[in-house]
């Protein structure tokens, strides 16, 4: 890439989300986290300590209520993507106590069993890096009492998100992929066409082969639509 090109990277893209929808995501972010916090407040923690509020549920919370519709952000990944990063970086704070390299065994790590357990969730990243940073927290009380935290936050934050999307029109959460009926027009992409699509590309497309596919038909229906 030239230099010339550089500053191009910088322009915002095309956004065709609509103001209330913008709105509606930065309201129902607000409410999540204040919910999650008076939650856990009122949850009864370890000789007199509450269950802290982990800092990556806010990262959950933006794919929760402004992506809800990503795989990232379904309940599976939400849940076993932050227990086990969580449970990833305690391991690690106690196997190496410098904490530059123990949080970046922890998040390396907490990525790959990600990718094994078909959970990937980027917030969980987080979550094994705040397990590591503050280790002298955690080791204090113990590990079960940070594995209750972390599960505590993601159950909690899954609870208000069926909660809050549900609520709110045009969203579903959790989104179920019903099967998709194959094309009967010859020439034109099917199901397996995408997977193969897919594989082809060098990088994680964060769309499933179903949502491709309707998105494609939809389009060619409109510019049929259009031609006529």
């Amino acid at each position: 890439m030239r230099f010339a090109d550089w500053p191009a990277l910088f322009k915002p893209d095309f956004d065709p989300v609509p103001i209330n929808e913008k709105i509606r995501s930065g309201f129902a972010a607000f409410t999540g986290i204040l919910l999650l916090g008076l939650a856990l407040h009122l949850l009864p923690g370890e000789a007199g300590y509450h269950l802290a509020i982990f800092a990556s549920m806010a990262a959950s919370a933006v794919l929760l209520y402004a992506a809800p519709h990503s795989p990232m952000a379904q309940p599976w990944p939400l849940v076993c993507g932050n227990l086990i990063s969580g449970l990833i970086g305690w391991a690690w704070s106690l196997l190496i106590h410098d904490p530059v390299l123990a949080a970046a065994c922890a998040v390396g790590t907490a990525v790959f069993v990600m990718y094994l357990l078909n959970c990937l969730h980027p917030p969980g990243g987080a979550t094994a890096m705040i397990m590591v940073l503050s280790a002298d927290q955690f080791h204090q009380h113990g590990w079960l009492w940070a594995a209750v935290t972390v599960a505590a936050n993601a159950l909690l934050s899954l609870l208000l998100a069926l909660t809050i999307n549900k609520l709110l029109l045009g969203r579903r959460y959790p989104l179920r992929h019903a099967a998709v009926q194959p094309v009967a027009r010859s020439g034109q992409p099917g199901v397996l066409d995408i997977e193969w699509a897919l594989t082809q590309m060098d990088g994680v497309i964060d769309v499933s082969e179903e949502d491709l596919l309707a998105i494609y038909r939809l389009a060619a229906e409109r510019a049929q639509e259009r031609s006529a």
